[in-house]
């Protein structure tokens, strides 16, 4: 792992209140289909509606808002213009830290033939997603947006579907309730034979983030000590390992998964979620669960180069070293600078490239910047961080 960027569960405080919605969604077709880029296992929108486009957005189902960049904020003012003194507002991030972000109204938001208006948001430099993504990021729509139509996020083909809660159309698959009174997707799974709940969480890349309290769950390796993850609030340590009982979603059965344990809300995120269609039908409060297969779904080992990194286009900074890892062994420490990788600048390694690289790849050559001159390349091992 290289250290993913979690927008888990980011939501507003206090969340006693009904989560904003758009003033006004208008689908100017029956079935909207977005053609989406899947990003590690995030699905990345690309919409253009004017010439300062395209525009790139991140569909996150665990975010109770939108969020924009400052420049989209005041291109897009909807009453009064953005400025720095807009009120604050308080937000919690997957590992209950606090942060404030200005609150602004988008007057525009156009999704192919889904146009949005007057959308409640928080305004967000997206730089250090973009940078770790390796696309320039415009924005995060959160769940509230998606409350006028039926959402559908269909991981193996690449894209998301939008169409009125009104037009009757059958979507096959496993349907589910979800939390009606907040209107979040919160469902019922399986671990084992005890139940839980979990958030549909598309805005995180992990596979499935768990709560261990009360369940008392037994593990076929670890938990250890793994990446380092950067969140909208802040860093923290993951601590990973895989399950020796089974994890069921939508009838669909994870044998021996991988989980991070969290001490938040237990999470569903995309690395499990990209093997589903997935449709969210907020008027009805369901969701329906889709896969062609009825085999097990078999997660394989977790390889990582043992280093995490917090990146910029000239360099990927040192954000985390996991204990006991060749990387460890080899000196990296906390905020050494690379510049390149097996020879080749940062720049040309966006996440899709690098991820590749360490899921294939026995080694890999780390160079470091050192003063002003760059060090001799570094080999370090690629290990299964999770067997």
């Amino acid at each position: 792992m290289a250290g993913l960027l979690f927008l888990t569960g980011c939501s507003v405080l206090p969340f006693r209140r009904e989560p904003p919605r758009p003033g006004r969604t208008t689908l100017g077709a029956k079935l909207v289909i977005l053609p989406a880029e899947t990003i590690g296992s995030y699905l990345i929108i690309e919409t253009k509606w004017d010439r300062f486009g395209p525009y790139r957005f991140l569909v996150d189902t665990g975010s109770s808002i939108t969020l924009i960049t400052p420049a989209l904020a005041r291109r897009y003012p909807s009453s009064a213009a953005y400025l720095p003194a807009t009120p604050r507002v308080r937000v919690t991030g997957a590992d209950g830290n606090l942060t404030e972000l200005p609150a602004t109204s988008l007057r525009r938001l156009e999704l192919g033939d889904a146009r949005f208006e007057d959308v409640p948001a928080l305004v967000y430099d997206c730089a250090p997603l973009s940078a770790h993504l390796g696309v320039k990021i415009d924005g995060v729509l959160g769940f509230p947006l998606f409350r006028e139509t039926v959402l559908t996020l269909d991981y193996p083909g690449s894209r998301v579907l939008l169409q009125s809660p009104s037009s009757g159309a059958l979507v096959p698959g496993t349907v589910l309730p979800f939390d009606d009174a907040r209107k979040t997707p919160l469902i019922h799974v399986q671990l084992g034979e005890r139940s839980l709940v979990a958030l549909i969480d598309s805005g995180s890349d992990a596979a499935f983030s768990l709560n261990p309290v009360g369940l008392e769950p037994r593990f076929a390796f670890g938990p250890r000590a793994g990446a380092t993850v950067g969140t909208l609030v802040g860093d923290r340590r993951q601590q990973i390992g895989r399950l020796a009982e089974p994890l069921t979603i939508a009838n669909q059965i994870f044998p021996h998964p991988v989980v991070d344990l969290t001490d938040e809300l237990s999470t569903i995120g995309g690395d499990l979620l990209k093997y589903f269609t997935v449709t969210f039908d907020q008027e009805h409060d369901r969701v329906t669960f889709f896969r062609e297969a009825r085999t097990p779904i078999e997660i394989g080992p977790q390889r990582s180069a043992g280093v995490s990194f917090s990146k910029t286009p000239a360099y990927w900074k040192i954000a985390g070293v996991i204990p006991a890892s060749p990387a460890a062994a080899a000196g990296i420490h906390l905020g050494d600078l690379v510049t390149r990788i097996n020879g080749e600048l940062v720049a040309k390694w966006d996440l899709r490239r690098y991820e590749q690289l360490v899921a294939t790849a026995g080694e890999i050559a780390l160079t470091f910047l050192n003063g002003a001159n760059e060090t001799a390349p570094l080999p370090v091992k690629v290990f299964d961080l999770v067997p």
